[in-house]
């Protein structure tokens, strides 16, 4: 049984990623406590832009009614001929009212002292030991996210000997490389992934040839450069006994409904663990909704020390057990009769159908709709109790058979 109730707590606080407002949308509605974001220049994640800075004062209002923070990412690495518009970033981001940045680069933290902001030190900085804590502790850090190499009795070891809040990655993609510090991608495509642009080469099915006898291999099943994605659901109770303070859920390029369903997840997980619920059918009835989602199998990464002899990716692509396909987009919503109205723009869709509808203000829903009337226009119409938006996409939500 999944606990649904909502309840203040002392409980790690659930950090979302966003990249525009439907996604920032989904996580709030789903139960973020915060939410972290690239902006569209120096972004870690460049092939989806992220949030314009003239979109940040908005988008850190709307989370501030909501009790939620908001932290910007600037964790590339800097060049010289950069560092006077991170001076310029720094105080924009400062003066859009966010809550902190996320950065390892001196000269970012330098800007963030400057202009009196609070820092997060990123992943990237592979904080592993106390040294390296009580180090950015001094140089006035107010957060640390720790190298996902570090096992839970290292985590435990770190928070012992710091005042600084500990933040750890609890689901989401891994890279086979120190994070971020990949140059298989610049080697093969001239893009870094040190600059937020990388090809994922690593997630590729490859042939190898000996030169000397000409034998080939396939190397497919088990893809050596491609790990299975970090996910900690069922050893949840063991991460939050560390005393850690934030789980950070990874995933600035991933969709609203990717979003909504793990924030939503982990937030009921750590509810149950609260309640003293966290069960084995709790934790089997949570792992099928984060299934349902992108994702390429799951692994409890460095956690429990050596990662499993299973860690690797068996596809390049994702193994969800559902997919979405678009259908088209809401047209209408009748509020005094509730009821929406879909104009149609690929394939049909039948009674019983379950579809995802999202949006900027919608965020994202999962309804099973029943009651279609059909147009010959190329709309469909169904009793809908939620508070849709004109505009709105709608997908349909099919097994997904690859």
């Amino acid at each position: 049984m999944i606990p649904t109730n909502n309840a203040d707590s002392m409980m790690p606080k659930i950090l979302a990623p966003v990249r525009d407002r439907a996604t920032f949308t989904a996580a709030a509605n789903a139960g973020a406590d915060a939410v972290y974001m690239g902006i569209g220049e120096l972004n870690m994640r460049l092939h989806h832009r992220g949030i314009d800075l003239n979109q940040l004062p908005s988008i850190v209002t709307s989370a501030h009614d909501r009790g939620m923070e908001v932290y910007v990412v600037l964790n590339v690495i800097v060049y010289d001929h950069e560092v006077s518009r991170i001076d310029e970033i720094v105080r924009e981001i400062k003066s859009a009212g966010a809550d902190a940045i996320i950065c390892w680069d001196f000269a970012v933290i330098s800007a963030c002292k400057k202009h009196a902001i609070p820092f997060h030190v990123s992943t990237q900085a592979s904080i592993s030991n106390s040294s390296a804590a009580k180090f950015y502790e001094n140089l006035g850090a107010k957060c640390l996210v720790l190298a996902r190499e570090c096992t839970l009795e290292q985590i435990k070891e770190i928070k012992h000997n710091t005042s600084c809040t500990i933040e750890v990655f609890c689901h989401g993609a891994m890279c086979v490389s120190v994070s971020g510090r990949c140059f298989m991608s610049q080697f093969l495509n001239c893009t870094s992934a040190n600059r937020g642009e990388c090809a994922q080469p690593c997630r590729r099915e490859y042939h190898i040839t000996d030169k000397h006898t000409g034998a080939k291999l396939d190397i497919g099943d088990g893809y050596v450069m491609s790990p299975k994605d970090l996910c900690t659901l069922n050893i949840l109770d063991q991460v939050v006994a560390t005393g850690v303070d934030v789980l950070k859920i990874e995933g600035r390029a991933r969709s609203p409904e990717y979003i909504a369903t793990v924030t939503k997840v982990y937030k009921q997980a750590l509810l149950a663990v609260e309640q003293k619920a966290f069960t084995d059918e709790c934790k089997k009835d949570l792992m099928k909704e984060l299934e349902k989602v992108y994702n390429r199998g799951f692994s409890t990464g460095f956690f429990l020390g050596r990662p499993a002899e299973d860690g690797w990716a068996h596809s390049a692509n994702s193994v969800a057990t559902e997919k979405k396909e678009f259908a088209g987009f809401v047209s209408n919503y009748f509020k005094k009769i509730h009821v929406a109205e879909i104009t149609l723009k690929a394939g049909k869709l039948v009674d019983g159908n379950s579809v995802y509808i999202q949006g900027k203000k919608t965020g994202v829903e999962r309804i099973e709709i029943n009651g279609i009337r059909y147009h010959p226009d190329s709309t469909i119409t169904f009793p809908c109790s939620l508070r849709i938006k004109s505009g709105d996409e709608v997908y349909r939500i099919v097994p997904n058979k690859s």
